[in-house]
């Protein structure tokens, strides 16, 4: 059993998954369980339909049918979780959930990594990774939004704007 608090996949009844979430986090509270079960989550997106009445934007499950528990996976664990009324199982391997891989939670967008930026538009910046490792440029444009930060490289004597992530780039001193 692992000692980490790994994501794994409850499957529901299709329409359950508020219900079933809120479940168990009672179930949580409840038993006093909150060491172990860290944090439920039903991976939502924004969307813009296009409606008779104009566009509308509104919030849709990524993954109908599936809530994710970030929780340290123990027989206690595993029978509050599939024992919550919606739950049909947990994905994997007949009884034997497999918790996501790292890729895929980011993937998810469910943990958000926060980046503190040390820097701001105009400010000469360095990266620090990636193809362009080492190369000087200045900040155009930050889009925290989307984790990316666009810099202007002088490459080849020409001024060539460039992507990266935010944590690929420091301020120069």
């Amino acid at each position: 059993m692992s000692e980490r608090a790994l994501w794994y996949v409850a499957h529901t009844y299709s329409g359950y998954e508020n219900t079933v979430a809120a479940s168990i986090e009672k179930a949580v509270e409840n038993r006093n369980m909150r060491d172990l079960i860290h944090e439920v989550n039903i991976p939502m997106e924004t969307v813009t339909e296009i409606t008779d009445n104009g566009p509308k934007t509104v919030e849709r499950k990524v993954f109908p049918g599936y809530v994710l528990v970030k929780m340290i996976m123990t027989d206690e664990t595993w029978h509050l979780v599939r024992n919550v009324r919606g739950v049909t199982g947990f994905v994997g391997d007949g009884n034997k959930p497999i918790p996501l891989t790292e890729e895929e939670v980011a993937s998810m967008g469910v943990e958000k990594k926060e980046v503190v930026v040390g820097y701001q538009v105009g400010d000469s910046v360095k990266i620090t990774e990636g193809a362009l490792e080492s190369f000087l440029g200045i900040v155009e444009e930050i889009d925290l939004e989307r984790s990316k930060v666009r810099v202007m490289v002088e490459m080849f004597g020409r001024e060539t704007p460039v992507e990266l992530e935010l944590d690929q780039v420091e301020p120069v001193e």
